[in-house]
């Protein structure tokens, strides 16, 4: 079996905190690498250590600036494959494009599968991520990927709080599935927000609530949070429903510029995040708690790299 010391872990610019977080769980120091941009804005890379044979892994959330993160790195696969690294994963915490999975209207792409292709063609092995905004993502890859969830470090954290009349909220019909899957760690039922799509932008439009909440706290779950504007309408409704208290947790803190605000000045108690994407000091509210990814990412790669299952880590 392989050694945890011939496993590498490098990082582009894209969140190296969450890199360095990582390494600190397996006791290995960060791979030396130095990735910038030109003054013609190409951007370079240059891994400063001998990675020939090794098990190495990249880690990159594709966040904003989604574009310059994203090219990194492709630019860091190949520079680790040019460097006869002998195997190569993406450990990519959010998938940026996760969004535009499918053909819902004339003429428009398939981002998704389109930076699932641009991937696997700079030379990956593998994708390490972190609940996909649709599942099927998976299938546009054309390695194996392995996704990770963080319902139950979400879970977790509320069954240690110990909330009495809890109700798990979906916030719509698409996420459901993973909110049954979670009221079921937590033991508590689960009610969903009816909402529809105004525009193509990332506004919506709350409809009623499906499911009895009246007189209970309600937990509202979501795989992300860019605008806020969805989780503070559906915590609206809930209270007109008669809810008591509102908390809300969500993977993925994406947040456009108002959310922190929004958020701030919401109803919400409590909102539950993790660090699969770099927040900003003036992003991190009174209300805002993060958890720490970097234990489950560090536990999967230390799997991976050893040949063992990961999905024995949510049995």
């Amino acid at each position: 079996m392989s050694t945890i010391e011939e496993l590498k872990v490098f990082t582009g610019n894209a969140h190296p905190q969450l890199a360095r977080d990582v390494c600190d769980y397996l006791g290995i120091p960060l791979g030396e690498s130095e990735t910038f941009k030109f003054a013609n804005d190409n951007t370079f890379v240059r891994i400063g250590e001998n990675i020939r044979e090794r098990d190495v892994f990249i880690v990159q959330p594709t966040v904003a600036p989604t574009n310059d993160n994203l090219m990194e790195l492709l630019i860091m696969i190949d520079a680790c494959k040019r460097a006869s690294a002998g195997r190569i994963t993406a450990v990519v915490s959010y998938y940026g494009y996760g969004r535009t999975d499918k053909k819902d209207q004339p003429r428009v792409p398939i981002t998704a599968r389109l930076v699932a292709d641009l991937i696997t063609t700079a030379g990956a092995d593998r994708m390490l991520t972190l609940d996909l905004h649709a599942g099927q993502i998976q299938g546009f890859f054309n390695i194996p990927v392995d996704e990770l969830t963080a319902e139950p470090l979400l879970s977790n954290y509320f069954a240690e709080k110990g909330l009495e009349d809890l109700v798990l909220v979906a916030v719509d019909f698409g996420i459901s599935k993973r909110a049954r899957d979670m009221a079921g760690r937590l033991g508590v039922p689960v009610a969903v927000i009816e909402k529809r799509r105004t525009a193509n932008d990332d506004r919506s439009e709350t409809l009623n609530v499906i499911g009895d909440v009246r007189g209970k706290r309600a937990l509202t779950f979501d795989d992300e949070i860019l605008t806020g504007g969805t989780i503070v309408n559906a915590a609206n409704a809930l209270l007109e429903a008669g809810v008591t208290e509102v908390f809300c947790c969500a993977t993925h803190p994406v947040f456009a510029p108002a959310a922190p605000r929004l958020l701030k000045e919401s109803a919400f108690k409590e909102v539950v995040v993790t660090d699969s994407v770099p927040l900003s000091p003036d992003q991190k509210v009174n209300n805002l708690t993060v958890l720490s990814i970097a234990p489950l990412i560090g536990e999967a790669m230390k799997r991976i790299h050893e040949g063992r299952s990961v999905g024995e880590l949510f049995q």
